[in-house]
């Protein structure tokens, strides 16, 4: 059995040539991260500098999103997709959503606005569905229009599905992010299967680096040498959540195999290891080589084990909470915890962990800087949405 930690690396990293959003032929890449020694204990919860009001209910919630008037869109499970109003005591059902296979950890996943959403209204939706070879996540875009107190997403169009297909219910990911430059990221799992997070010509285990319609996004580092056109790094597991900070970086976080949860900075090109390295070991017993006995795989900024079974994702960058901008939030499943990661340059540490008492799948700040949560509703339950305020 491994050692209770919280492993830190530093790993060469991206570096934007003179600008806060580099595009791929403006990054300068530096050779494989290697970690440090880990450190052991487990991390106590700390004081809650906050008060939690819960506002709603919703079943089986997994993702949200603001929009500019502060009303938020807020994903379920089984598929349904809700326009909620600012202050979350009510919301109506958005027609026009694709249907979904929500067998095991499938379902309604990820809602993204396009960056220009304020004049062309795009909403960006991932999901996982059925079809021939099996099941796969799928990324789609519509229209949201809003018509005598009725909301739809017009002209729904998937854009990109991953591939292949395989049999399984499982690590979908799914997790969409833009970067400041316009292009998106979308996360697709290894659907426990392990080998195609290696493989260069599937999408599964992978980072993707898009234009907004889907198509793979010109200068991709891996490309030239026959990966699939879309592949940006490889070597991943489950990746729930993505976000890039103030300086255009971009930050990962994946559930690890039998402990070695994982932040990580991703750096184009780089192979991250799995399934040859981490710092976890295989649920049936068997062990996975520590990163640092692979150097030439790019190692966690942090890794968990115990894990946390880290949700969503973001970087805070907000007024509410000013001493923690910069800092990553991380909702905890398993840990029913949100985590604070503070970041300094390339380098980053489990700074505080704040005991929620549920199962938090979602992370998103609001207009005014506040905190937002989604528990997950677990086994089809309701999971509440939470405000975080600072205490008075």
């Amino acid at each position: 059995m491994r050692p209770v930690m919280l492993l830190l690396s530093t790993a060469a990293i991206l570096a934007a040539c003179g600008s806060p959003a580099p595009d791929a032929a403006a990054v300068a890449q530096g050779a494989p991260g290697a970690a440090q020694a880990p450190i052991t204990g487990a991390q106590p919860f700390a004081p809650a500098p906050f008060t939690v009001t819960p506002v709603a209910q919703f079943a089986s919630p997994w993702a949200m999103t603001f929009l500019p008037d502060g009303r938020m869109l807020v994903t379920e499970k089984a598929g349904t997709l809700r326009l909620v109003a600012a202050d979350g005591k009510g919301s109506a059902v958005v027609a026009g959503t694709p249907a979904v296979d929500s067998a095991g950890q499938g379902g309604l996943m990820d809602v993204v606005l396009h960056p220009r959403f304020a004049t062309n209204g795009i909403v960006y939706l991932s999901f996982s569905e059925a079809g021939p070879g099996g099941k796969g996540v799928a990324l789609a875009r519509g229209r949201l229009v809003e018509s005598r107190g009725a909301a739809r997403l017009d002209g729904l169009k998937v854009i990109f599905r991953g591939h292949p297909k395989v049999e399984g219910d499982g690590h979908y990911s799914g997790r969409i992010a833009f970067a400041p430059d316009g292009k998106l990221f979308f996360t697709n799992g290894d659907r426990q299967k392990f080998t195609p997070a290696q493989d260069p010509k599937a999408s599964l285990g992978k980072v993707l680096r898009l234009n907004d319609d889907g198509t793979p996004a010109a200068g991709n580092p891996l490309a030239a040498k026959g990966f699939d056109p879309a592949i940006w790094s490889y070597g991943h597991r489950n990746l729930l959540g993505i976000a890039f900070d103030g300086a255009g970086r971009l930050w990962q976080q994946e559930m690890g195999p039998k402990g070695g949860d994982e932040l990580n900075l991703v750096v184009p090109g780089r192979n991250y290891g799995y399934p040859i390295a981490s710092n976890g070991d295989h649920y049936d017993g068997r062990d996975i080589p520590d990163h640092p006995t692979r150097p030439e795989f790019e190692a966690p900024k942090v890794s968990w084990n115990p894990v946390i079974s880290p949700g969503g994702l973001i970087v805070y960058s907000g007024a509410m909470f000013p001493e923690w901008r910069g800092n990553i939030f991380i909702g905890g499943l398993s840990s029913k915890a949100l985590i604070r990661v503070a970041v300094t340059g390339d380098t980053a540490r489990e700074a505080a962990r704040y005991d929620m008492g549920g199962r938090i799948r979602e992370v998103q700040q609001g207009p005014d800087g506040a905190l937002w949560l989604l528990e997950d509703g677990e086994r089809g339950g309701r999971g509440r949405l939470l405000k975080l305020t600072p205490k008075a």
